[in-house]
């Protein structure tokens, strides 16, 4: 009998070359099939029709509240995690502190917001290499820092931050996460954050306009929802008065969600559920293990982490300047999809990204000068 963990990894059909996951997740066999039946559903007019496809998004708060392990209350349906960390910076009084080397997700945000209103004020964190480990934000905290807001994963290094570490040096302040390079790839203690933002068109190959948020209670708390729409508000749709946001997570969302999207959401939870968040994580980081044996095997320098725990699916090379676009594009012409970010080559692969008979592949490694096995 086929297993789930044996299901999810047949699931990946897509070109055995494809290493760039941190860009976009090619939709799984399953979140395709659940397009065309619900598509199917909402051509029909049957209101039994419309109202199947509507309660994916109930269902999508429900699995991503198992993933993250939290009550679906405290999760929030979002067109993607930008709007996550702009519902969550806007929102914020005091002083909010992040690095410059993080996803402009995070740093127009929260310039954006200082300028919008005199209650933020952004502290900029000088992480080296931009690694924000905990040291780097303990020498860098105030007593006017109230939050502190930081990628999961590093977009362009890889690094995996320890957010049990950072809840133990910031103590009682916020702790805003964008998860959008890690969620459904690796497990985290997400309960050391205060605010979890993510979208599933990456690891959980559920395509754009998944975006999701999870609010902890002191982060509902503390929070104001000024860009609350009507759909944040407790009850039906407020007629000829203006209610107050809604106590729950709700209260972080405008309109009414993109239920086809949510649907794709929603499968794309259910496989990553399936087949084990451990497991995944388990695979993924020796997949990316992999990539960094190889790059020292043709002498090209690494930059994301050894340590296991410290990385995810991302690995980041560092070839010698100029050569990190002539890298990419030689990878590509033997069909390998990476990309190419502040002159750093970032491969990422998910747990099944390759066919074990084909991941090895003839291609010139420019800082070689030579044609060697990738």
């Amino acid at each position: 009998m086929t297993t789930d963990w044996e299901s999810f990894l047949a699931s990946f059909d897509g070109e055995p070359g494809y290493l760039d996951w941190a860009a976009f997740g090619p939709l799984s066999p399953n979140v395709r099939a659940e397009v065309h039946a619900d598509a199917e559903l909402l051509g029909s007019g049957r209101p039994s029709g419309i109202d199947l496809v509507a309660d994916h998004a109930r269902q999508a708060r429900d699995l991503l509240a198992q993933l993250l392990r939290t009550d679906p209350d405290q999760v929030v349906l979002q067109p993607s995690t930008t709007y996550g960390l702009m519902q969550a910076i806007y929102g914020l009084s005091g002083g909010l502190l992040l690095s410059r080397a993080e996803f402009p997700s995070l740093t127009v945000a929260a310039s954006r917001a200082e300028k919008a209103s005199d209650r933020l004020q952004v502290q900029w964190l000088e992480a080296p290499g931009g690694f924000v480990t905990p040291d780097a934000v303990r020498e860098a905290l105030t007593d006017d820092t109230h939050a502190v807001a930081v990628s999961f994963v590093d977009f362009r290094t890889g690094y995996r931050a320890d957010l049990s570490a950072l809840r133990d040096v910031i103590g009682d302040r916020l702790l805003i996460v964008d998860a959008i390079q890690g969620f459904g790839a690796v497990d985290a203690d997400w309960s050391a954050a205060d605010v979890v933002c993510g979208n599933g068109y990456k690891w959980l190959r559920a395509g754009r306009g998944t975006g999701f948020a999870w609010f902890s209670d002191r982060a509902l708390e503390r929070i104001t929802p000024v860009l609350s729409g009507f759909m944040g508000v407790e009850g039906d749709l407020p007629m000829d008065a203006v209610p107050p946001p809604a106590a729950s997570a709700q209260a972080f969302s405008v309109s009414g969600p993109d239920h086809l999207a949510f649907a794709r959401l929603t499968t794309g939870v259910r496989d990553i559920l399936d087949a084990g968040i451990e497991s995944i994580e388990s695979e993924l980081v020796a997949r990316s293990g992999d990539v960094m044996f190889f790059a020292d095997r043709y002498e090209i320098p690494v930059v994301t982490p050894r340590e296991p725990e410290r990385r995810a699916g991302i690995v980041a090379l560092a070839p010698a300047p100029p050569d990190a676009a002539p890298l990419a594009a030689s990878l590509a012409n033997h069909g390998i999809t990476v990309t190419v970010r502040s002159d750093l080559v970032r491969v990422a692969e998910n747990a099944a990204s390759a066919s074990p008979k084909r991941r090895r592949v003839s291609a010139p490694v420019p800082t070689c000068g030579a044609t060697r096995v990738w």
